[in-house]
């Protein structure tokens, strides 16, 4: 399908403000996605069509391109699991990657304003972008008028778990790894619905014990509350019901009180309202400290809450490097299947060694 590299054709379009174009309406997907809303796929005899809705932009893939550079840590995640790390020129914040690289990229400096030197001396084919907000749009224009090719990806937008990992498709689009990408994402899609089906069923067969009467000890069913985030300045922050991890939680059967909650962003609380939410929560996942004592440490209201008392509490810093990188942030987004396998084994207490990216705090 892919032709000489010298005939690469890349048609960009990028509206910043107010595009024409929108992303597919809530509900509908853009044809050929079982889950994503943000990008659109369309494969013809001699290219790959690639459009992203937010900003919008249109770039034809003719043949793979082999220069790629990245502002986010979770491509790379995306390239190594297709086995294209070699397409990696040049990154951002190189000591925030977990994932095994080269070591040849080159250092673009910081992710909120990648040096511009840097990007024109990479000689890049395309820089993969990420559109977090206004300011993120000024720095993609800036680096376009000197003439640097880019795309944002977006996965982050999504607002599931298989909807981001499912971005996986245009990292494989760009590098000529779409029949794997497609691949990887059958077998991760099929595993996470292995898991929920078994979650589901579980729950069905406690059920039916409960209605039968008293449950003893042998037969109790496993902890099922779950809260999370931190108090931050006198605000905890909380997954909306719309949010990635809330449909973790509930794929992993577990009680959340902001399900019904719609808003896009994280629901701020104040302290006696997390209280009043999570007070008797069996399991607190993603805590912001790496111990039971330096949680206390970090603010004692920490330990007003039955998960705390109980040294049931979990960060996602398992798989951390010195430096700061997490496996959390680029295996974690490929493989959601391994997140809520995660969510399901904090949920029942199982031991530490099972778990992929959570920590449990002592």
């Amino acid at each position: 399908m892919f032709v000489r590299r010298q005939y690469i054709l890349i048609l960009m379009i990028l509206c910043f403000v107010g595009c024409a174009k929108q992303p597919a309406e809530q509900g509908i997907l853009p044809s050929g996605n079982k889950y994503a809303q943000g990008f659109q796929l369309t494969t013809t005899d001699t290219s790959v069509i690639v459009e992203v809705f937010q900003p919008y932009q249109r770039m034809e893939i003719v043949e793979p391109l082999q220069r790629i550079g990245t502002m986010s840590t979770v491509q790379v995640g995306f390239l190594f699991a297709l086995n294209a790390i070699d397409h990696l020129a040049a990154v951002c914040n190189p000591e925030l990657i977990y994932t095994p690289v080269k070591g040849s990229e080159i250092d673009l400096g910081d992710s909120m304003k990648p040096s511009a030197e840097r990007v024109l001396q990479a000689g890049l084919d395309v820089l993969l972008a990420v559109n977090y907000g206004q300011y993120d749009n000024l720095e993609a224009a800036r680096l376009e008028k000197l003439g640097v090719p880019i795309i944002y990806i977006n996965e982050w937008q999504e607002g599931t778990p298989l909807a981001r990992a499912e971005w996986i498709r245009v990292l494989g689009a760009l590098t000529g790894h779409l029949h794997e990408a497609d691949s990887i994402f059958d077998e991760v899609e099929s595993r996470y619905k292995s898991l929920t089906a078994s979650v589901s069923e579980r729950s069905n067969s406690e059920t039916v014990l409960q209605r039968s009467g008293p449950i003893g000890k042998a037969g109790q069913s496993a902890s099922r509350s779950i809260m999370s985030g931190n108090n931050f300045r006198g605000t905890w922050y909380v997954p909306s019901g719309k949010n990635y991890l809330a449909y973790l939680f509930k794929d992993a059967g577990a009680q959340y009180p902001f399900y019904d909650d719609e808003r896009a962003t994280s629901i701020p609380l104040t302290v006696e309202e997390c209280l009043h939410a999570f007070h008797d929560a069996d399991v607190w996942v993603g805590a912001g400290g790496n111990s039971l004592k330096e949680l206390a440490q970090i603010d004692e209201k920490h330990t007003w809450f039955k998960a705390y008392q109980n040294s049931r509490v979990y960060n996602w810093r398992k798989q951390i490097k010195p430096t700061g990188a997490n496996n959390f942030w680029e295996r974690g987004v490929v493989h959601p299947e391994e997140m809520l396998e995660d969510v399901i084994h904090m949920l029942n207490n199982a031991p530490d060694s099972s778990l992929h990216f959570a920590n449990k705090l002592y």
